[in-house]
């Protein structure tokens, strides 16, 4: 049987952050006499995991006080028309101060893909409840967490919970991207962890990974890290999702490497939830700046 303390569960944690969230929602609303954080989120296209997401941010949002809001952009033959229809939007939603948060879901459709950091730099900075604007990049990379982006937040939080130590220990992170490994390593630094960063041109990678105190894999690969890829007692952030037969699996071969790993993440259950909690925490943060500064 699994020691059910070797795996950190990020699902409980998540559900007392939302419950402390909706707390402070209610009181922060009652104080100031103002309606409810609003968050605008943004489908193009018709890609079933990216709807399933939505689905589930939009259900949590309501459950903490959030009132929430899909706008479905269809994907048009012409690249160019779901552009311009994606950017007048976002545009009406930066104008309109019903709403506090705006989130571009991504992957964006394959046709506009290209376009991805030209769409996200159009969204308020304010209102960029994803961290990914490159204003909000730059003042993480000066320690500013205000809007850091959702899922490095939840792999910190995680950590933390768990009491595991970051400060002195060697983390790998397999991911280079603007929603991971990038955000991840300022957030580690923060905290004083030395940081290697691999990726897909990395060479001799099972021989960097296997240095890590802390290992993060956000590759979507599924099972791609195997038990000797691993040091004795790692701690194992298992970030990925794939779908293989109908089954989920991680980045990480869960049943190989845990009796080597010292704790490690499910692949459902762990960082998800995690990730959700701290895009409805962003919303808030950008609700209260946007109302403290109408009052102030």
């Amino acid at each position: 049987m699994m020691d059910s303390e070797k795996v950190l569960n990020g699902k409980k944690i998540a559900e007392e952050l939302n419950q402390a969230l909706k707390e402070e929602i209610l009181k922060f609303t009652g104080k100031y006499k103002k309606s409810n954080p609003r968050l605008a989120t943004i489908l193009v296209g018709c890609n079933p995991a990216s709807k399933i997401y939505v689905r589930i941010k939009f259900n949590t949002s309501k459950k903490v006080g959030i009132k929430s809001k899909i706008f479905h952009v269809r994907e048009m033959e012409d690249p160019s028309i779901t552009l311009k229809r994606v950017l007048r939007l976002i545009n009406y939603l930066n104008k309109n101060p019903r709403y506090h948060g705006i989130l571009l879901q991504l992957p964006l459709p394959e046709s506009i893909r290209k376009y991805t950091r030209e769409i996200i730099n159009q969204i308020n900075p304010i209102k960029d409840v994803d961290g990914l604007h490159q204003l909000n990049q730059g003042k993480l990379f000066n320690y500013d967490e205000t809007y850091a982006p959702c899922t490095p937040k939840g792999i910190i939080t995680i950590l933390e919970q768990n009491n595991i130590p970051i400060e002195g220990q060697n983390v790998v992170i397999v991911n280079r991207s603007d929603l991971v490994g990038k955000p991840l390593i300022f957030l580690l630094l923060k905290r004083n962890a030395t940081v290697t960063v691999c990726h897909s041109k990395t060479r001799n990678l099972s021989e960097i990974t296997k240095t890590a105190d802390i290992l993060i894999v956000a590759i979507g690969k599924a099972k791609f890290i195997k038990k000797d890829m691993i040091k004795e007692g790692a701690v194992i952030i298992d970030v990925g999702v794939s779908k293989i037969n109908g089954k989920i699996h991680g980045d990480v071969d869960f049943d190989e490497v845990y009796d080597k790993c010292g704790a490690i993440t499910p692949c459902i259950g762990g960082i998800g939830p995690l990730t959700v909690h701290f895009l409805l925490r962003n919303t808030f943060n950008a609700y209260k700046n946007q109302i403290i500064g109408k009052s102030g």
